[in-house]
């Protein structure tokens, strides 16, 4: 038996002895163990040091909370490391080699323990006001230095050797926290066949009832408990997920989970069994569940290896069967850690005071504790601790609420158990845009307004802090979950019969005096274990002129880091509105962000690492393009056909020929890589109008419209056709390259900009397969696809669109061109799209049907006189550049971009503008990015006045053509240039860029 194991009792499992290692030393603890567990087992306090001061730290906490005992994980056999992990959340395993990282050269001694001489120059703030003098210290000194000091832990050099997956589920009903309310929740919500899932962070579902001697309908809780797991697990609807933290919380009830499979076993990952799963979850109704963390209490030099949270102590005793220490002192100001003390005297400790900060406590925890004859010293509270390495007493003194009013007390140790109330662990409600309450009962923030319309809270994490309360919640809210997603459940919420301790409410004791004003004296405050924030820094903060909580925050460095605020926000929120006289519900709370607890890399890569680390996207009709022996190029992620040679062809005999096909007779084309977002809603209308420079708003149903949308500085950013598939209803094509940041952009002003606009953005781009058929020839194809439908130009104009039965598949068939032939885009759901693609080849076989790639559908745009944005434009251009003017409309009251048309550089007649280009050798093809001058001959150097965007050999016209931006290129128009290609001056004239039916004639067939 280890030094501080109980000879019985714990969930561990005893008959499974472990031998790990920490800082070079090996231990023993068991299977159920954490390796704060095993480490407090061994008697083992100090695990780290401070990040600022480095003073000595111990464990502190059971659970995610934990500021202090951040530990580097090693693994001997593949030579990887892990940094920043939390030995309370560290389960146990084989071969397990742990070692602290917040200290050099060693753990019990700390080069940065040096600073605690220096602390007075080491406030909130200090580097910005001291290191900033010298440049030259700066950078040989000062940021070496912190940038040496900063991090927990060190990154792993080499690859990652293990395996992560991801998986995606949709769900009825999400339950986040596996305690009694989420238990109860579930527990309801699973009746009727609904999908439900339940996660939780532990190995072992149970919460609360794992650490308190509790009875629920007669049973002991842990009895209950396991009842109810083996119901969920019962039915096949219902998704168990233990060791999973659910860390994030989005829009529209998308949530994100990391399940931790493998690191409680200690086995090696494989393609076949990955080592952690993320879960991307989307749920019609979220049931929050997620429990409540006990809050320190702030008083001089608390943070000594050995002091430890109540509820910690209790969690180490009756799951871990550890007693932390043999003589231990309570301080607190609330009935429910007197559980605590008790329990560490069953356990065989020695209580030796309790402290508590209320001048009149009372209940029966309180006549417990009073019975067993314990020293309790009401309206008293620590005012300094002793020990250097750990803990070995304190002096308390009585006090009026604000100052000290009688004599010291001192007391001897080796653990202090202390507890300032609890905290509803709001993070992920907070994540999803739900705002908070001051409770002044419960001296806690809680959930006001929800963000989200289909979540709620139960239990602790709404302030519903007893067990009989947190199960009538779960309940009641399973139930009504149910009901509102359609099922049928019981009528009325289940009422349990709960045995339980009255734990009554706390009183505030935010900050306990000491015999000096705050930071005049030598003890520290600490309000921020993780980042060694103090009450002194906060006083300093307000006294500086940040009072806002935000900047609070980031003078002081409250809240940051893994912690998240989980410890200290509440009593750094609380000393803020102290000092600065602002009540605490009008200081308000910082900004909880993602993830609640931090997430390996591995986890969000998944398997795109190595060859997949980008993707490799192919349409739904790769195969056929393989069959046909295409030749590809990568447009983005996609693999799209560049050319189809035959017999001996190389790239510009195909492609002559594949341009030839679609002039003259009919070509095909997979057009499904083309990006495509469903945009939905009321105000629909109204947000392409914003979006785009001309006018969507009088788009009718069944019609097609292209359109240009600019950046703010009036710039072109995207083009495509959107279609109007219903009154709120439309769908836009973008540039295959530019779908990811067209939706980006849609998002954000919809997010940001115009959230009163009632409108939903998709991307479909995968869910539908495109084929278009060009040429003369390609109305007689769709008659043979359907014979049924009259293809006629009057029938079936230009720029609109039909749903059409081709092939027993309802298909959505475009009259839009970007070859300016006749030209039909038919679209049907992907996995319809091979089987189209035959059918397409087989009806236009008796018209020579030939498919064409890329490079063909280049140069056939390019003859029209088409632009591609991102090659004929860069970033620089607006559509006027363009000789689009046309497109930007003059009556509607503003677009994205269109202030900035007025602005005198983007409105000067000098500008870049976009022309063709005919060499004076009609056979020389101009290389792509050739510059263009005026006259090679002039005195150097010679100014460039643009350069050549595309460039093509066209068949049809027997002669090279290309586009340019060209300065002033609109009067430049039959002005001959020149151009430095391949090694070679060529002689070019200004052109329009139309080189092929510039009437349009030929769009009709």
């Amino acid at each position: 038996m280890t030094d501080n194991r109980l000879p019985t009792g714990g969930l561990i499992n005893r008959s499974q002895p472990i031998r790990f290692q920490f800082n070079g030393t090996y231990y023993m603890g068991y299977e159920g163990d954490t390796l704060a567990s095993a480490l407090l087992a061994n008697d083992i306090h100090m695990v780290a040091r401070s990040f600022k001061y480095g003073r000595p730290r111990g464990i502190m906490t059971a659970g995610p909370e934990e500021p202090n005992a951040i530990v580097q994980l090693n693994r001997v056999t593949s030579n990887c490391t892990e940094p920043a992990t939390k030995a309370t959340e560290v389960p146990l395993r084989p071969s397990l080699v742990a070692s602290q990282i917040t200290a050099a050269p060693s753990l019990d001694y700390d080069l940065k323990s040096l600073g605690t001489l220096m602390h007075k120059g080491m406030a909130a703030g200090f580097y910005y006001k001291m290191m900033f003098g010298s440049r030259l210290l700066w950078h040989h000194l000062f940021e070496p230095m912190i940038r040496r000091a900063a991090g927990f832990g060190k990154a792993p050099q080499g690859a990652d050797p293990d395996v992560y997956d991801h998986m995606h589920r949709h769900v009825d009903i999400l339950v986040v926290g596996a305690g009694p309310a989420g238990l109860a929740a579930a527990r309801e919500a699973a009746a009727s066949g609904a999908r439900v899932m339940i996660a939780d962070m532990q190995g072992r579902f149970g919460g609360s009832l794992m650490s308190q001697s509790r009875e629920i309908d007669g049973q002991p809780g842990l009895e209950w408990v396991d009842g109810v797991v083996n119901e969920l697990a019962a039915s096949d609807e219902v998704t168990l997920l233990p060791n999973t933290n659910v860390f994030g919380y989005y829009d529209q009830n998308y949530l994100m989970a990391v399940e931790k499979r493998l690191d409680h076993t200690g086995e090696v990952s494989s393609p076949d069994n990955c080592r952690q799963r993320l879960w991307h979850i989307r749920a019609s109704k979220v049931i929050l569940a997620t429990g409540s963390h006990e809050r320190p209490l702030v008083f001089g030099d608390n943070d000594r290896p050995g002091i430890m949270l109540a509820g910690s102590v209790q969690t180490y005793i009756n799951r871990y069967a550890v007693l932390p220490g043999k003589r231990a002192i309570l301080f607190a100001n609330n009935d429910a850690a007197y559980e605590a003390a008790l329990d560490f005297r069953k356990a065989g400790g020695d209580l030796v005071a309790v402290i508590d900060s209320r001048f009149d406590p009372s209940g029966p925890l309180y006549e417990e504790v009073f019975a067993t004859g314990t020293m309790i010293l009401r309206g008293h509270v620590v005012t300094s601790t002793l020990g250097n390495k750990r803990f070995t007493g304190l002096d308390a003194a009585p006090w009026d609420g604000e100052a000290l009013i009688g004599k010291t007390q001192r007391l001897e140790a080796d653990i202090l158990m202390m507890s300032g109330g609890y905290s509803s662990v709001v993070h992920l409600f907070s994540h999803a845009g739900g705002k908070l309450r001051y409770d002044e009962d419960a001296v806690c923030f809680r959930p006001d307004r929800y963000g989200q319309k289909d979540a709620v809270c139960v239990g602790a994490a709404n302030g519903e802090f007893t067990l009989a309360d947190a199960l009538r919640a779960g309940s009641r809210e399973g139930t009504k979950a149910l009901k509102e997603t359609g099922f049928e459940g019981r009528k009325t919420a289940r009422r349990y019969r709960v045995v339980e301790p009255d734990t009554g409410l706390p009183e505030p004791c935010w900050l306990a005096p000491s015999d000096h004003p705050v930071g005049k004296g030598p003890s520290k405050h600490f309000v921020d274990y993780q980042n060694d924030t103090t009450a002194a820094d906060i006083h300093l903060a307000a006294r500086e002129g940040f009072e806002s909580v935000e900047h609070m925050k980031r003078y002081t460095l409250t809240g940051f880091g893994t912690d998240q605020g989980k410890l200290g926000n509440v009593n750094g929120l609380a000393i803020l509105s102290e000092v600065s006289g602002i009540s605490i519900p009008d200081t308000g709370t910082t900004t909880f962000r993602p993830p609640y607890t931090p997430v390996t890399f591995g986890a969000l890569a998944g398997r795109a690492v190595d060859d997949l680390s980008d993707p490799v996207r192919t349409t739904s009709i790769h195969e056929a393009h393989v069959k046909l022996g295409a030749e590809f190029e990568n447009v983005g992620q996609w693999k799209r056909p560049w050319f189809y040679p035959r017999g001996n062809e190389g790239i510009d005999e195909a492609v002559r020929r594949e341009c030839q096909a679609v002039r003259f007779h009919v070509g095909m084309l997979d057009a499904s890589t083309l990006g495509k977002i469903d945009v939905k809603g009321p105000d629909a209308a109204e947000f392409l109008n914003r979006i785009y420079t001309n006018n969507f708003a009088a788009l009718k149903p069944g019609r097609c419209r292209y359109g240009i949308m600019c950046g703010e500085d009036g710039m072109v950013m995207d083009d495509g056709v959107t279609a109007r598939l219903a009154n709120d209803h439309f769908t836009m094509t973008t540039t295959t390259g530019g779908a990811a940041a067209v939706l980006d952009h849609l998002e954000d002003y919809l997010q940001t900009e115009w959230p009163e606009l009632d409108v939903y953005c998709t991307s479909v781009t995968e869910q539908w397969a495109t084929i278009a058929i060009n040429g003369p020839l390609a109305r007689q194809v769709m008659q043979a696809l359907n014979p049924d439908v009259d293809w006629s130009a009057e029938a079936f104009p230009f720029m609109s669109f039909q749903q059409v039965d081709i092939g027993g598949v309802k298909a959505r068939v475009f009259r839009i061109s970007f070859t300016g032939e006749l030209a039909f885009e038919i679209n049907v759901p992907s996995r319809y799209g091979l089987s189209l693609w035959r059918m397409v080849c087989a009806a236009g076989e008796p018209f020579g049907i030939t498919p064409y790639g890329t490079e063909t559908m280049h140069v056939l745009r390019a003859e029209k006189g088409f632009i591609i944005v991102g090659q004929d434009t860069d970033g620089s251009v607006t559509p006027q550049d363009l000789d689009m003017d046309w497109i930007v409309s003059k009556k509607k009251d503003d677009f994205i971009g269109k202030r900035s048309f007025s602005r005198p550089d983007t409105s000067r007649s000098d500008r870049k503008q976009l022309v063709g280009l005919l060499t004076d050798d009609p056979t020389f093809v101009l290389d792509e990015g050739a510059q263009i001058l005026e006259n090679p001959d002039a005195p150097t150097p010679i100014p460039m006045l643009g350069h050549v965007t595309s460039s093509y050999w066209s068949e049809h016209l027997g002669h090279s053509i290309a586009f340019a931006l060209i300065k002033n290129g609109f009067r430049r128009k039959g002005d001959y240039l020149h151009s430095f290609s391949l090694g070679n001056w060529q002689k070019v004239k200004v052109v329009d860029p139309i080189f092929y039916d510039k009437s349009g004639a030929r769009r009709d067939g």
